[in-house]
């Protein structure tokens, strides 16, 4: 039978479930990935055949599953129950061809399954070497920041305040752009295809999940999230996870208009939670003239910026 059965683990944060300070439960964020991931599948998709029967629940059925992935029904069912106590990597390797998995995806499903214990590191404070935060200053001409777990900003430079405003100016817990994006209006103008960027985010902070289920800073901030933002509660429920390092992003700055602006993410040597993240426009467009227009405003744009759009006495 496909229906869930009632004792199965529900998912933190697929509501509000996710309360501040709660860790998030690594047994269900197992046990929902894995079905939003069947679901999404149809027989045809996989080579089986369908003979038209009423399903229960949409994609694949357990058993079908499972006949793909060369496991018992029972064993599938069990994992996919949040019981991944013992589950071999090649069995995870088996399930995520099965069903498809992204390599970003596969590496969730493994985080979840095997969890590696990373306590300590989820509560250390994120630091900034001071050679990075040098280098920043010296790329004067191309915003550029460090992100880093829970998509907090850690660093930036005199461009990045001028695209994406001054961040100096809010507190240390706001710097943060899932925050950004889903509770201040101003990041919704700015950003063209805010969905995007949004969905983006939210992948992210699955990855985060995955790896770091016990941080009690992410399950506040997803808590809170869920609380405040219905379309973050929409998205984080898909449980989709993927990495997005690099492409381009349509941008309506208050003072200069429209932006098409390419960007590259790089995985920090020495501390892979941190992401070093420039944008940078093709030459000779009308994006590489406005961040020529931008640079010579420095951070005075984003004062400007935030001026412009405030509402007219």
């Amino acid at each position: 039978m496909d229906e869930r059965p009632d004792s199965a683990p529900r998912a933190a944060g697929a509501g509000t479930e996710a309360a501040v300070g709660r860790p998030l439960d690594r047994r269900a964020e197992l046990s929902e990935f894995l079905r939003t991931r069947r679901a999404r599948l149809k027989p045809e998709d996989v080579g089986l055949p369908d003979f038209g029967r009423h399903r229960r629940v949409p994609g694949l059925r357990r058993e079908e599953l499972a006949q793909l992935a060369g496991v018992s029904v029972a064993y599938y069912t069990r994992l996919e129950q949040g019981n991944g106590r013992n589950v071999s990597a090649e069995v995870l390797d088996a399930i995520a061809r099965a069903l498809r998995l992204s390599d970003a995806e596969h590496a969730h499903l493994t985080h979840l399954a095997k969890p590696k214990h990373k306590k300590r590191q989820a509560a250390r404070p994120q630091q900034v070497r001071a050679s990075l935060r040098q280098l920043l200053d010296t790329m004067d001409a191309v915003p550029a920041y460090i992100v880093g777990r829970r998509s907090e900003i850690l660093a930036w430079n005199r461009m990045a305040a001028a695209l994406f405003g001054d961040w100096s100016e809010l507190p240390a817990a706001e710097r943060n752009w899932a925050r950004m994006v889903f509770l201040r209006p101003e990041y919704r103008d700015l950003f063209v295809e805010w969905e995007q960027k949004a969905i983006d985010i939210v992948c992210a902070l699955r990855m985060d999940a995955g790896c770091y289920p016990d941080d009690p800073r992410l399950s506040a901030l997803v808590g809170e999230l869920s609380v405040k933002s219905e379309e973050f509660r929409r998205l984080w429920a898909t449980h989709d996870v993927k990495e997005k390092n690099h492409g381009v992003k349509r941008l309506r700055h208050p003072l200069v208009g429209e932006l098409a602006l390419n960007f590259e993410g790089f995985r920090l040597a020495g501390d892979t939670d941190q992401s070093l993240v420039v944008y940078h426009a093709e030459p000779g467009t009308p994006s590489a003239e406005a961040l020529r227009l931008l640079a010579s405003w420095g951070t005075d744009a984003s004062r400007a910026g935030a001026q412009d759009r405030s509402p007219s006495v």
